[in-house]
């Protein structure tokens, strides 16, 4: 960012640049177990797998009836047996010998020989099972395995359509979805929502060029109001009543010109930060504090906290606005007397952490999303207040939005808030 005189119209905004297409990533960063979530995909695994396993059994059950019954009819002898010249034994059946050593009867050799054939029918049903079920546990891991891999080419443009959709969720409506195939209800779904987004783009674009044009040409006119005050204010012969009016109107016109700054930034803001440096949070963080200090001296406010250094890929000036509107908001919305606000910095596994904490009245709950709203403040205040125009939030929002980031805040039971900004490495 260009700096530029003070007052002084600078250039005027130019459209932001269209990133490249995302690549799509199946798992989402940071996901640590995705194989336990209960997803689509999973459920039409168990249901193909299942499905194809309860089709098995049913398939297995009757082969099995079918071949016990043909071994069933074939166990009665068609034939009689009248003698027999030897015996012999296997590990299968085994013909009986009698106890005083004689040969056996038709009858007794008969009994044996159907008893044989009963054993060797339930060793051969035994074996088919055995082997039937060997078969089918192989078949029912290959059915998984391939109704995974099935699920997951049919349900491939879905999850590109909600890593999409997430994306869109952060602010960034540059991106598509253009999915390729056949022309099914899935093509269509995505020809859809991508005519959807770009109506929504062109939306957005329009209205921030609008904000920026606007605040940008109402600069100047503010610029001369400002010199013109300044001027009458500076001749000595003005009487007292026209010196009132005249700081009157001046301060008048610094509002008007802190809301158009804040309007430009703002529609700045909303764009994603394409030209990345290294900054670190921490330097960040006390040039904020270094130029908050002469207000929160003049409030009674005590600055502190802790800035570990914690580096990030960002616009440096950004940033220090996102600090300095927080530390500026922490310190004129706090207690009269004997109030603080600390200013922390720290670096997490894959993100940078900025925690503004300060004393104040206490917030609501339900009123901490109101105050990211512009022109919100606390309990729904819009006019008549002289600690800003109401967009310093808002402002910050956008940035960390812009960074990829995000911002929260919490109410402290004593009164203040917790703000804190999680921003990538």
């Amino acid at each position: 960012m260009t700096p530029s005189t003070p007052g002084t119209p600078g250039p005027p905004p130019q459209p932001p640049a269209t990133p490249p297409k995302p690549t799509w990533d199946p798992f989402q960063p940071g996901r640590s177990h995705p194989w336990l979530r209960p997803t689509i995909r999973i459920r039409l695994t168990l249901l193909y797998g299942g499905m194809f396993l309860i089709a098995g059994m049913v398939l297995l059950a009757i082969i099995y009836l079918l071949a016990a019954q043909a071994l069933k009819d074939g166990s009665h002898l068609p034939f009689q047996i009248i003698g027999v010249r030897d015996q012999t034994t296997d590990a299968v059946c085994s013909l009986p010998s009698r106890a005083d050593g004689g040969e056996l009867t038709p009858q007794e050799l008969t009994a044996a020989v159907q008893q044989c054939m009963e054993n060797q029918r339930q060793v051969a049903l035994e074996a088919l099972l055995n082997h039937s079920l060997l078969a089918l546990l192989g078949l029912a891991v290959a059915a998984f395995a391939f109704g995974y891999v099935m699920a997951g080419r049919v349900l491939s443009p879905l999850e590109r359509i909600t890593r999409t959709a997430q994306r869109v969720a952060g602010s960034d409506l540059h991106r598509r979805i253009e999915l390729d195939g056949p022309d099914d209800e899935l093509k269509e779904l995505a020809d859809t929502f991508d005519q959807m987004l770009d109506r929504l783009d062109r939306a957005f674009t329009a209205q921030q060029r609008f904000v920026a044009n606007a605040s940008h040409e109402l600069r100047t006119p503010l610029a001369i109001n400002r010199t013109l005050l300044e001027v009458q204010l500076s001749d000595p012969g003005a009487s007292p009543e026209l010196v009132q009016l005249g700081k009157t109107l001046l301060a008048t016109n610094e509002r008007s010109e802190q809301l158009v700054e804040g309007l430009l930034l703002l529609a700045r803001s909303e764009n994603e930060i394409v030209d990345r440096k290294p900054v670190d949070l921490a330097e960040v963080a006390s040039q904020a504090v270094e130029q908050a200090r002469g207000e929160a001296q003049e409030r009674g406010v005590e600055l502190r906290g802790v800035r570990q250094p914690a580096y990030v890929q960002g616009s440096g000036v950004l940033l220090e606005r996102v600090a300095l509107n927080l530390v500026q908001n922490a310190v004129r919305y706090n207690v009269p007397r004997d109030g603080w606000v600390s200013v922390d910095t720290r670096a997490q596994p894959g993100q940078a952490v900025l925690v503004v904490e300060n004393t104040g009245p206490v917030v609501p709950a339900y009123e901490v999303d109101n105050l990211f709203e512009p022109f919100r403040r606390l309990r729904t205040e819009r006019t008549g207040s002289d600690r800003g125009v109401g967009l310093g939030l808002s402002i910050v929002r956008s940035v960390v939005r812009a960074h990829g980031g995000a911002v929260t805040a919490r109410p402290r039971e004593e009164g203040g808030l917790v703000v804190r900004v999680t921003l990538p490495v």
